[in-house]
């Protein structure tokens, strides 16, 4: 799929948040697919979250 898709894609699904539910549904559905976005991510294995939390201890850069 292409960037654009996914693009469009998730603006209509917060759209639709947005309507249904408001602002703290939208903020909430949000925030459940930037999380269902990183678990796809670590679960294909392009996201190390040593990496990460070493970064946010500064340990090591990004």
């Amino acid at each position: 799929m292409s960037a654009t898709m996914t693009g469009v894609l998730v603006g209509a699904v917060l759209a639709f948040a947005a309507l249904l539910f408001g602002f703290w549904g939208f903020l909430l559905v949000a925030l459940f697919m930037a999380i269902g976005a990183a678990v796809a991510r670590v679960a294909s294995g392009q996201l190390d979250l040593r990496a990460v939390a070493g970064a946010f201890s500064g340990r090591r850069t990004s």
